[in-house]
């Protein structure tokens, strides 16, 4: 098979970003070939940068969005600090920023600004409720866009909701900057233009609602809370074995529930019972449904349990955590892990989920250190020597 080159190979990205949701996003972007180039403050650069220093020193959330990328500290107040930020965007495919709402236009980097300068730059402009809307102006930050969209109130158990162990409002928005820098770029080699791409995180995680969101709006009581378990299917829970670990099952038909009553409870008769002969009775009957899966795995060890499971040919997972996804004989098998350079050394990271066969593999850069890369980009722009120290020396860059 011929090697092609990564799809976005010759584009260019600049970005004025912070946190997780834009990060996100063009880390996708650079991981397919693209050239992003980050905008950072000064003062610290990247807020993410100080969440946390679990990564050998750096910040996990740092590291995992953004490899693979050029960082410029500069001082976007000062008037020449923006000129070379607006200089680099001439030169660029794609501008993405997440600042606070109306940030971008009080400095002349909005979209619809930047569009109607450069007809072919593609513009996204990512925040938390939009730029219209009584909420335009609403801090949001994941968690609480988590509990607007609503995926707080069917998270969590029948007792107490619980957010998303994951940003999922920031990586839902990412997602869909993401295919929009995508979409856009196709759009651009047909019709030779770009344009404003919006996204808006209390939208991208609306729509990841669907479920719950259409069940409840067409007539349906909106799902309970039920932890692990499944508000409407049984048995479908997580169960603790004999040596402590807990495997999560699930029945979706009642030929299934037929093979888990005889080649894992070992009671065959339970499958004709009324009580549990179809979904809407084991539902009914959850209780005892639990009671007598919960006993049956009670006796066995996890990796029997799994065994067996699969054996019948039911559905099952085993309830990881964290360092046992990090040591997953699956993604082992697939040689999902790479080493990617940081300013600490390599790290280890996941390759990117899509894979293109026949081309070469993603390209996960170095995680870069702040301002990196200001010396290079400010030389690439055409100044001296001489006028990048007058810009360190007037603290314009970093």
């Amino acid at each position: 098979m011929r090697t092609q080159p990564l799809p976005l190979d010759g584009i260019t990205v600049v970005a004025i970003e912070q946190a997780v949701s834009a990060p996100f996003a063009t880390r996708q972007l650079a991981d397919l070939g693209a050239r992003v180039i980050k905008i950072e403050r000064l003062d610290g650069g990247d807020f993410a940068r100080d969440y946390d220093t679990a990564a050998r020193g750096l910040a996990s959330h740092f590291v995992w969005c953004n490899r693979g990328k050029e960082s410029l500290a500069v001082d976007l107040k000062d008037a020449r600090g923006l000129a070379i930020v607006q200089r680099l965007i001439a030169g660029a495919d794609v501008f993405v920023q997440n600042l606070a709402q109306g940030s971008a236009a009080r400095l002349g980097l909005d979209a619809p600004t930047l569009c109607e300068a450069h007809p072919r730059l593609i513009a996204v402009d990512i925040s938390g409720y939009g730029a219209g809307g009584p909420y335009a102006h609403k801090r949001a930050y994941d968690m609480l866009v988590q509990c607007e969209a609503g995926l707080v109130s069917v998270t969590g158990t029948h007792d107490e909701p619980a957010k998303a162990g994951i940003p999922a409002a920031d990586i839902s928005a990412a997602m869909y900057a993401f295919s929009g820098v995508l979409a856009a770029l196709l759009r651009r080699s047909t019709t030779g233009l770009g344009g404003p791409v919006e996204i808006s995180m209390l939208e991208s995680l609306a729509e990841w609602m669907g479920h719950p969101l259409h069940y409840g709006m067409h007539g349906g009581e909106p799902p309970v809370r039920t932890g692990v378990a499944h508000a409407v299917i049984a048995p479908y829970d997580a169960y603790t074995t004999a040596d402590g670990g807990q495997v999560l099952l699930s029945v979706q038909n009642d030929r299934e529930w037929r093979r888990l009553t005889e080649q894992v409870l070992d009671e065959p008769a339970l499958a004709d019972d009324p009580r549990f002969a179809s979904n809407t009775a084991r539902t009914a009957n959850r209780g005892l449904t639990d009671e007598m899966v919960a006993k049956a795995l009670s006796r066995l060890g996890t990796e029997e349990a799994v065994e067996r499971l699969d054996a019948a040919g039911i559905a099952s997972a085993r309830l990881n955590t964290v360092r046992d996804v990090a040591g997953h004989p699956q993604l082992a098998a697939r040689d999902r892990w790479r080493e990617i350079d940081s300013p600490v050394g390599p790290l280890r990271a996941l390759l990117p989920p899509i894979t293109l066969p026949g081309g070469p593999e993603a390209l996960m850069g170095a995680v870069p250190a702040l301002g990196e890369h200001t010396d290079a980009l400010l030389a690439s722009l055409g100044m001296t020597t001489e006028e990048t120290a007058a810009l360190h020396r007037e603290g314009v860059v970093a």
